[in-house]
């Protein structure tokens, strides 16, 4: 009888630990050889998205562990947003990786500090003329559809500066979305806190006119039209010119930056 034959016949193990195959766990950073093999076991599709996890005990007994190693474990990949672990529930594979645990992330990597958030308005300038460019490559009709809407958002919040920046924000984030690259779309969003910040600062240097309001929603509307022409050119040539606008502003709120030669702070 075939090797096929003789493991179908063999009884299955029913603890639900049979996909965490391998030796019993070397007694050295066992938390960390337990994370490692749920996260192969999720990222190779043996854990699927929403199914629950074996039981701590069984998993514990697998790995030759305690069930606080396990425990510790599985808090530790929920604090990154791969597990969902409720009181009384049981853990869970999230359904889909969301940009909660990278926000937290920038955030404190930006630490509040002019110097962190002037660092983080670099990053955005060399992140986002190439994020514009894809989205005119892969934007979708229903996606430019909800595009129109959110300059709809921006027009109607004019003056009202908590909804502009609400309005600003989801656009550059839907400019993500449109792009097709789930890790794009990830990276945009987790500096969302971060880039609120900075839009307050702005915001908050003196009165915007009724022609400055416009002259920003008119810097928007070019991106969107070149996206809906398909020019990726246009777009990443739209996207740097509404970045370069702001080039005073900017000097003000950072002045420790504005001695960087300007390909620096504008790529190219």
């Amino acid at each position: 009888m075939s090797d096929t034959a003789l493991r179908a016949l063999a009884p299955p193990e029913t603890d639900g630990t049979e996909m965490f195959a391998g030796p019993i766990l070397a007694p050295v950073r066992l938390t960390d050889g337990v994370i490692s093999a749920l996260s192969e076991a999720i990222l190779d599709g043996r854990l699927k998205p929403g199914e629950a996890l074996p039981a701590e005990a069984r998993l514990a007994a697998r790995f030759g562990v305690s069930k606080q190693v396990v425990r510790e474990a599985m808090r530790q990949l929920a604090a990154l947003g791969v597990l969902q672990v409720g009181q009384g529930r049981a853990t869970r594979v999230v359904e889909a990786l969301d940009a909660q645990p990278l926000a937290r992330f920038w955030r404190f990597a930006a630490g509040g500090t002019r110097a962190g958030l002037a660092e983080a308005v670099e990053l955005r300038r060399m992140i986002e003329p190439q994020v514009a460019r894809l989205a005119a490559q892969h934007a979708t009709p229903e996606g430019l559809a909800q595009l129109r809407r959110i300059l709809d958002r921006m027009a109607d919040a004019m003056g009202d500066i908590p909804r502009w920046i609400t309005a600003d924000l989801d656009f550059h984030d839907h400019l993500a979305a449109l792009s097709g690259n789930r890790l794009v779309r990830l990276q945009v969003h987790g500096l969302r806190p971060v880039i609120e910040e900075v839009m307050r600062l702005f915001n908050a240097r003196e009165p915007r006119g009724p022609a400055d309001w416009q002259a920003t929603w008119d810097r928007h509307r070019l991106v969107a039209d070149t996206i809906a022409a398909q020019d990726p050119e246009a777009t990443e040539r739209a996207m740097l010119a509404h970045f370069a606008a702001a080039e005073t502003a900017i000097a003000e709120l950072f002045p420790s930056r504005a001695a960087d030669p300007p390909e620096r702070t504008t790529p190219g």
